[in-house]
């Protein structure tokens, strides 16, 4: 990544930080009992609202919404200096963290998964799995792409809520 791409990131993401703090609008999200966020319905209405929570120190997180925006998908990004409270929350396993977690049809995207593995999840809706991730941050991966063009192997994989893990095919 170049210092000027670094710095146009950095600009963007101010400035829809700003536009977010003005804007009332979003995904539809829903309040639990205690008062804290969850995903976003799961309506036709929203199905390509994308809402990604990021640690506010990671940079290729906006790389990695800037390619869903590209794919079609309405994305806000929100900062979250708690994302092990966050990924908790929707239920991603420890073993496949990676630095941001995305809500999108009431599935856990997390970290740089592919957008078609994204779309191939929206279209089939399994109900047997709580989303797919790519753990850790691999080189190459959509986000992680090197100016070498180096590239880490790496497998999309789906997790239930009971635990299972299973590699997602596109």
């Amino acid at each position: 990544m170049t210092r000027r791409h670094l710095l146009g990131l950095i600009a963007v993401g101010s400035g829809m930080g700003l536009a977010a703090c003005n804007s009332s609008s979003g995904p539809a999200a829903t309040s639990d009992k205690d008062g804290g966020a969850r995903e976003p319905r799961a309506d036709a209405a929203n199905i390509r609202q994308m809402l990604v929570y990021r640690d506010p120190e990671c940079g290729c997180c906006e790389a990695w919404a800037d390619i869903a925006r590209a794919a079609g998908y309405t994305v806000t990004v929100e900062n979250r200096s708690d994302m092990p409270a966050v990924k908790a929350q929707y239920g991603v396993p420890d073993e496949l963290a990676s630095c941001h977690t995305a809500i999108v049809g009431g599935y856990a995207i997390e970290g740089h998964v592919p957008m078609p593995h994204v779309a191939k999840l929206l279209r089939d809706k399994p109900r047997d799995i709580r989303g797919i991730a790519v753990p850790g941050m691999p080189r190459g991966s959509p986000g992680m792409e090197m100016p070498d063009g180096s590239t880490d192997a790496f497998e999309v994989m789906a997790f239930a809520g009971d635990g299972k893990v299973a590699q997602f095919r596109a």
